[in-house]
């Protein structure tokens, strides 16, 4: 959502790029390994794996990395990973969902909650806030790949549900099942995205101040800190006044 992605952006200006750049290779060559395991270990025949590795190239993964991961997979020494999700409430109440791949699901729930607990959230029931968000799958496109009525357009053509253009790029939405199709039939008539795959989408959002926005953040930088965590959602929004007081 525009908050997170914006707050993502903060973050390598702010000079995080080599940590985050570094956790952010990891997670991916870890999803990877996992769907290459689960599946096939050709991507094209195998969409989840095709999925990850199209994520991995679009923030440059080096191809040695992610031929690696798919190594790992098919060499039989790759570890097992369970795939859990949290759900909890952060600062000022704002929904949060916490996707975990772990092989140890005891110190991955314990560090799970004891962050939520000591950054002002409070961790709930898978389901608790779930309710307030769609799975989704998403492509996005740099502004320059055409204007909204060209976006619109294809998106319709290739069977997705929506189109949103604005001076930070394209985003085209639709339903989880359908990613693969939308992103290939994208493909042919937009050229390669800058990053296709399944996320939660809010169906409701809380309008954040500084104060608030300050502390979620803290929550949301620690969750993402841990090796254990590949994604967190929360459904905030923040004005471009108060991100950029978060920014200075």
């Amino acid at each position: 959502m525009a908050g997170h992605s914006k707050w993502a952006n903060i973050q390598h200006r702010k000079g995080r790029q080599d940590a985050v750049r570094s956790k952010l290779f990891s997670k991916l060559s870890k999803e990877i390994t996992v769907a290459a395991k689960m599946g096939d270990p050709d991507p094209d025949k195998n969409p989840r794996l095709r999925m990850a590795v199209k994520e991995a190239k679009s923030v440059s993964v080096p191809k040695d990395v992610i031929d690696r991961a798919i190594s790992k997979a098919t060499g039989g020494d790759a570890e097992n990973y369970d795939e859990i999700r949290y759900e909890g409430y952060g600062p000022a109440g704002v929904a949060v969902i916490v996707e975990t791949m772990t092989d140890n699901k005891n110190r991955t729930a314990s560090t799970v909650r004891s962050t939520f607990s000591k950054l002002g959230g409070n961790l709930g029931e898978t389901g608790s806030v779930g309710f307030m968000f769609d799975r989704k799958g998403q492509v996005r496109y740099a502004a320059d790949a055409g204007d909204a009525d060209t976006i619109m357009m294809a998106a319709i053509e290739a069977g997705a549900e929506d189109a949103e253009s604005g001076e930070d790029g394209h985003v085209i939405w639709c339903a989880d099942t359908d990613l693969n199709h939308v992103s290939t039939a994208l493909e042919a008539e937009l050229g390669e995205s800058e990053s296709t795959k399944l996320v939660w989408r809010p169906t409701t959002t809380t309008e954040l101040g500084l104060e608030d926005a300050q502390k979620l953040m803290k929550l949301i930088d620690a969750l993402e800190d841990d090796d254990d965590i590949q994604n967190v959602t929360a459904n905030f929004e923040i004005s471009d006044e108060v991100m950029e007081q978060l920014s200075e």
